[in-house]
């Protein structure tokens, strides 16, 4: 039996690759948000970023990814799609979309602490200098401090990205259509091909995570802040 031509593997892929991407997007924004929330002068800023990034980072990826189907759409009626809920794909889209949402949440906090522990690495000299020139804590931050801080964290958010690729299989738990749930479909009616189907999967799993990891590694290397 040719299951890659009975299944669309390249598609569910296809869908993993969506998520991890957008997810990304969203983890680094909202993780650097959250960075500049730990190191704020502000001792309120600071404190809501630390219990934030505390629980949600403590918290079970599964418990997250359930509560913002159940919680977000179930409970208080949230839809992250523009598409009426009459349309065939409204709910494979709104949970595709409140996945990403739920990864970005969790995803956001080691990024948080990636770039936290590159900004640790910056000569506080510099930013005293800055603020003596008169800029501003923003300023400071987002001229002087971040610029090197994700020079020398990119191997460290290579791992995390990494992590989310593997992540996004958590997403099959709200029904997105992602390589997991393609895999537990494949088991189901063909039990028979339980190692292959595990390969296969496993495969297009490393096809994806492997090169990344070379890839931010080289550029690690070559953008690294010499001290």
């Amino acid at each position: 039996m040719d299951l890659l031509s009975e299944y669309d593997v390249l598609g569910a892929f296809w869908v993993t690759v969506q998520l991890t991407f957008y997810s990304a997007v969203g983890a680094l924004i909202w993780g650097t948000i959250l960075a500049g929330m730990r190191v704020s002068p502000v001792p309120l800023m600071r404190g809501i970023g630390t219990v934030y990034v505390n629980v949600v980072r403590n918290t079970p990826l599964t418990l997250i990814i359930m509560g913002t189907s159940l919680g977000l759409y179930s409970t208080l009626g949230v839809v992250l799609t523009t598409k009426s809920d009459k349309d065939l794909t409204f709910l494979a889209t709104n949970n595709f979309w409140l996945a990403v949402l739920g990864f970005v949440a969790y995803t956001g906090t080691f990024v948080c602490e990636s770039l936290r522990s590159g900004i640790n690495t910056v000569p506080v000299g510099q930013a005293e200098a800055a603020r003596a020139l008169g800029l501003k804590f923003t300023q400071t931050l987002g001229i002087v401090v971040l610029p090197q801080a994700f020079r020398a964290v990119i191997a460290p958010l290579a791992s995390v990205l990494i992590a989310l690729t593997k992540n996004t299989t958590v997403a099959s738990a709200i029904g997105v259509a992602e390589a997991a749930a393609l895999m537990a479909s494949m088991i189901e009616f063909n039990s028979q091909y339980l190692f292959v189907i595990f390969g296969i999967i496993a495969l297009g799993f490393v096809i994806l995570t492997l090169p990344t990891g070379l890839l931010l590694g080289m550029v690690a290397k070559k953008v690294a802040v010499k001290r």
